[in-house]
C-alpha cells in the first residue's frame, strides 16, 4: 500500500489532518490501535476556541457543532464564596468559546471521513514507522496474523502520549520537559440539567472545582482529589456532597444530581516535546504537548499543530513550497508554549496545593484578586482563553 501521508492516531486530530488533506486531493490513511466505538467512548473536554470551530468548518465537519454546540461569552470564577464573570466577547475582542463535547467532534470527523472514502483502519497492532530519516519512510502495522507495509512520503504521530511516534525519535535528539502537579481531577458526567449557563471554575480551600456541561441535559463536573484516590473510593453520594461543599450556598441550592453515566480520575500534568519533527516525521497534538484542563488548550493546542501541518502540506504539493514543513517544529511550538504557559497560570491560581505555606497562599488569594481589578489582566485572560492566531 502507498500513500502520500500516513497518520498514526485515530483520534480527532489524526481525523481532521486526514480530512483537510483529502478535500486538497492529498492521500492519507489513518492507523488507531482501538476500535471506533472505543475511541468513541472515551470522555475528553468540551470547550473550543473560536479557530478550533473554524478549523471544523473548513474540514466540513461543523454542521452539527453549530447547530447543538453552546456558544460562551464569558465563564466565572468562585472564590471567597463569590462569583466573578470573566466577559470574553468584551475583553477579546468580541470572540467567544464554543461548547462542544470531543466525543461529538470525533463523531463527526469520523462520519466525514466514510462519506468521503477515507482509509481509517482501526485495531491495527503494532503500528512501527521505519526510515524516518530517509525520503523514504514506511509503516507497518498488525492486523490479526498479517503484516501490512504502508509506504509513504510523510508520517504523522497523532498518536498520544503513550504512542510510538515519540519513541521513535532518537533520545539524543529528543528533549522533554515536564511537571506533574501533586493532585489530579475527579470527573463525574450526569445526565442532569447544568447548574449554570456558563462554566464555573473554583478555587476553594477545600481543593478547586468545576462546573461544566455538554449540553442542556448533560453535565460535567470535576473536583480536585489527592493523587493516591481512586474512582472506588467515591460513591456518586460522596462526590455530590463534596462539590457542594466547595460551591457558593447560591449555586450548590440549585445544583441538580443524579446517577454517574461515567466517573474517572485524570492526574494533570505539564508536558512538551522538541523537537516536533525528525526526518519525516512530524508529531501532532498530546504526541508532543499535555497541559492541564483548567485552560481547556489541550484539544486547542492540537488544532493548531494541526492548522500549520495542513497548510504546509498543501503548500507543498500545489507549489512545491517546503517553507511550511521546514519551519513547523519552531511554528507549532512557539504557540504550545504560551498555551502551556496559560494553563499553568490556570492551574496555580485555582488550585490547593499541599506543600504551599501561608505566604504562597496570600499570593495566590492576590493573583485572582488582581486579575478581577484590572481590565489589562482581563484582557490578557480572555484572549488566551478564547486561544491566540494560529
Amino acid at each position: 500500500m502507498k500513500v502520500q501521508v500516513c497518520i498514526i492516531g485515530g483520534g480527532p486530530s489524526g481525523l481532521m489532518l486526514s480530512q483537510l488533506l483529502h478535500l486538497q486531493g492529498i492521500e492519507t490513511i489513518v492507523l488507531e490501535k482501538y476500535s471506533r466505538e472505543h475511541v468513541l467512548s472515551r470522555i475528553r473536554a468540551g470547550v473550543l476556541e473560536h479557530g478550533f470551530a473554524k478549523l471544523m468548518r473548513e474540514a466540513q465537519c461543523g454542521e452539527r457543532m453549530d447547530r447543538e454546540g453552546e456558544i460562551h461569552d464569558g465563564f466565572e470564577i468562585a472564590h471567597d464564596g463569590v462569583l466573578d464573570r470573566v466577559d470574553l466577547h468584551k475583553y477579546s475582542g468580541g470572540n467567544s468559546v464554543l461548547v462542544y463535547g470531543q466525543t461529538e467532534l470525533t463523531r463527526d470527523l469520523y462520519e466525514a471521513r466514510d462519506k468521503l472514502g477515507g482509509k481509517v483502519v482501526h485495531n491495527a497492532e503494532d503500528v512501527t514507522p521505519y526510515d524516518i530519516n530517509t525520503d523514504k519512510p514506511y509503516v507497518t502495522y498488525r492486523s490479526g496474523e498479517e503484516t501490512i507495509r504502508v509506504d509513504c512520503e510523510y508520517v504523522i504521530g497523532a498518536d498520544g502520549f503513550h504512542g510510538v511516534s515519540r519513541k521513535s525519535i532518537p533520545k539524543d535528539v529528543l528533549r522533554e520537559y515536564e511537571k506533574v502537579y501533586p493532585f489530579g481531577w475527579l470527573g463525574v458526567l450526569s445526565r442532569t440539567k447544568p447548574v449554570n449557563p456558563e462554566l464555573i471554575y473554583v478555587k476553594h480551600e477545600r481543593g478547586f472545582a468545576l462546573c461544566s456541561l455538554r449540553s442542556q441535559v448533560l453535565s460535567r463536573y470535576y473536583i480536585q482529589v489527592p493523587l493516591t484516590d481512586k474512582v472506588e473510593d467515591w460513591s456518586d453520594d460522596a462526590f455530590w456532597a463534596e462539590l457542594k461543599r466547595r460551591l457558593p450556598e447560591s449555586v450548590a441550592a440549585r445544583l441538580m444530581t443524579g446517577p454517574s453515566i461515567e466517573k474517572s480520575i485524570a492526574p494533570l500534568r505539564s508536558f512538551v516535546a522538541e523537537p516536533m519533527r525528525y526526518g519525516r516525521l512530524f508529531l501532532a497534538g498530546d504526541a508532543a504537548h499535555i497541559v492541564p484542563p483548567t485552560g481547556a488548550r489541550g484539544l486547542n493546542s492540537a488544532a493548531s499543530d494541526i492548522y500549520y501541518l495542513y497548510h504546509a502540506f498543501v503548500a507543498h504539493y500545489k507549489k512545491g513550497d517546503d517553507s511550511g514543513l521546514d519551519g513547523y517544529s519552531q511554528k507549532a511550538l512557539a504557540r504550545i508554549w504560551k498555551a502551556q504557559r496559560f494553563s499553568w497560570w490556570m492551574t496555580m491560581m485555582l488550585h490547593r496545593f499541599p506543600d504551599r505555606n501561608p505566604y504562597e497562599d496570600k499570593l495566590q488569594s492576590t493573583e485572582l484578586a488582581y486579575v478581577f481589578s484590572s481590565e489589562a489582566a482581563m484582557r490578557v485572560l480572555a484572549e488566551n482563553y478564547v486561544g491566540l492566531p494560529f
